[in-house]
């Protein structure tokens, strides 16, 4: 292989509503952290683990949008996209190091909006194939799995 590869994928939940940062110009970013969890059995006292691992998420202008309007806290997603550090000086002189995923592609699994609709609906009528896990133009089924 000639080149390299920067790619990352992910699924996970999400540990808060997405932030959202707007610019000059009309650009905007949001940022949300995304929590992946190991779990595995510890052979000495049969006891089961769990970890988690807490990931700084990057998306840009209107990813950014459609992930504010349909994501919250606790939403299942799939990402993908590459990792980034970058570095800054605080007001006190101090470097401050950070790493971020580069979200590039992203497909909704469960929301919390989707339930709820879900929920509501099924008193007056039979449950609907309702799609929120893909607003149009983003791919639903192309998960690697």
């Amino acid at each position: 292989m000639n080149g390299t590869l920067n790619k990352v994928m992910l699924i996970g939940h999400l540990g808060d509503d997405v932030k959202m940062h707007y610019f000059d110009g009309g650009n905007c970013i949001g940022r949300f952290q995304l929590a992946t969890n190991e779990v595995y059995i510890n052979k000495t006292t049969n006891e089961k683990i769990t970890s988690t691992e807490w990931h700084n998420l990057v998306v840009r202008n209107k990813a950014a949008e459609i992930c504010e309007k349909y994501l919250s806290k606790g939403d299942k997603i799939y990402v993908e996209g590459r990792i980034k550090s970058r570095q800054w000086q605080t007001e006190d002189g101090t470097t401050k190091y950070t790493t971020e995923i580069q979200v590039t592609e992203f497909t909704f699994l469960t929301t919390k909006k989707e339930t709820a609709y879900t929920k509501q609906n099924q008193d007056t009528e039979s449950p609907k194939n309702t799609n929120f896990d893909a607003p149009e133009g983003l791919p639903i089924n192309d998960l690697p799995f």
